[in-house]
């Protein structure tokens, strides 16, 4: 899976910030990205999976098939056998890791307490306190981060044309591409059909027990005008 030079510097500076706000962090923040031709009905969201040649008996991609296949459902498609299906759905989807250099504030004191005769009268402390006037340095600390990838590609069956091609990618700290599917694949098809060119945040809460929540929350970014079929996220 190829990222461009942008891209990975723009998910890089937000897995940064993911790592250092992770002890208070309660939602997982994706960035999709949509490509639209649709003017498919809910009527006709019948579709079968499809695979390229590299990926046939593959057990991880039969995993996340499923996943996404439950967030279809949630706008009407169907899932039937190939030779009846109006769509097929493929999918592509990546990790890579890479560390990234934060500089951390360390705070010392150059003066060891105590501060005897400073300060007001019979106050042994002087007027800094029991641990004196503090300084601050700063050290660089490295942190493992994470890009996760799901991309889905909706083409009508009869004449191959691409109809839908959504990409969803966020970054952190989890290391497990299973782990984040499930918010990868929520996040693409979260305000299905998305207009052509449109990009936006999506962010998912977790819920107490760590999984994903049933809230979703859009941030759109400056994109063209959705299509009509488009709706904004709640």
């Amino acid at each position: 899976m190829n990222f461009h030079r942008w891209t990975r510097h723009a998910a890089l500076l937000l897995a940064t910030m993911t790592v250092l706000l992770s002890g208070c962090t309660t939602y997982v923040t994706t960035q999709v990205t949509a490509f639209s031709d649709w003017s498919g009905s809910d009527a006709t969201r019948t579709y079968a999976f499809t695979r390229t040649a590299d990926q046939q008996n593959n057990l991880e991609l039969t995993t996340y098939e499923r996943i996404v296949a439950n967030e279809l459902a949630t706008h009407a498609f169907r899932q039937v056998d190939a030779g009846a299906a109006r769509y097929l759905v493929g999918l592509s989807y990546g990790i890579r890791s890479d560390m990234v250099t934060v500089a951390q504030p360390v705070y010392y004191n150059p003066w060891p307490a105590p501060y005897w005769g400073w300060g007001r009268p019979f106050d042994p402390w002087g007027p800094w306190g029991p641990y004196g006037p503090y300084a601050t340095a700063y050290v660089n600390q490295s942190y493992p981060v994470f890009t996760h990838l799901l991309g889905v590609r909706i083409t009508e069956r009869a004449s191959g044309k691409e109809v839908y091609n959504v990409t969803a990618r966020n970054a952190g700290e989890e290391s497990s591409l299973v782990r984040a599917m499930p918010y990868l694949a929520r996040s693409a098809l979260s305000d299905f059909p998305l207009g052509n060119g449109v990009v936006h945040t999506v962010k998912i809460p977790l819920d107490k027990n760590g999984g994903a929540s049933n809230e979703i929350g859009a941030t759109p970014a400056a994109a063209p005008a959705p299509a009509s079929g488009a709706k904004a996220a709640q």
